[in-house]
């Protein structure tokens, strides 16, 4: 058998399905969890401080960046709680998201840099799970209950040869 097309990256990458992959950061302080209010299909939704993984960039600069953009807060995760592969069966959409945490000792003012994002609050889980249907998609909720539940994924099991 003839392997030759094998290593035709056109062909290889044609063939191949890429999910949308992106990251979030559940940011806790105070016991509050801070979440951006952002509009989606003309309705107002919640969801953490979230985005697309870009070209040349790795996961952790990723979630620093859209921190930054979205709250304002120059920020490092401390780690990693969960990675998820979510469908959005309206939008025929597929999402391999990267949910990183950061631990503050205070809660800090949020200025967004990002023109999508309306405002950024900090709410108690009892309010998140009071405005369960305002959020932006069920991954919201899943990684506040992931941050809660203990799970961590030190940021060194996430290599990159990128900067």
């Amino acid at each position: 058998m003839d392997n030759s097309s094998y290593c035709t990256p056109s062909v290889h990458g044609s063939e191949q399905f890429k999910p949308n992959t992106t990251v979030a950061a559940v940011v806790f302080a105070e016991n509050k969890f801070l979440l951006v209010e952002e509009k989606e299909n003309g309705q107002t939704v919640y969801n953490q401080p979230a985005g697309h993984l870009e070209a040349n960039e790795n996961l952790v600069s990723a979630c620093s960046r859209e921190l930054y953009e979205e709250t304002g807060l120059a920020l490092t995760p401390d780690y990693c709680s969960g990675i998820y592969y979510f469908h959005r069966p309206e939008l025929n959409l597929y999402f391999l998201r990267f949910c990183f945490v950061k631990t503050l000792s205070k809660i800090q003012t949020c200025t967004p840099h990002d023109n999508e994002i309306i405002a950024c609050h900090w709410f108690t889980y009892e309010q998140i799970i009071a405005m369960k249907e305002q959020l932006r998609s069920p991954m919201v909720l899943q990684c506040i209950d992931d941050f809660l539940s203990g799970q961590k994924i030190p940021l060194s099991m996430l290599s990159s040869n990128l900067q």
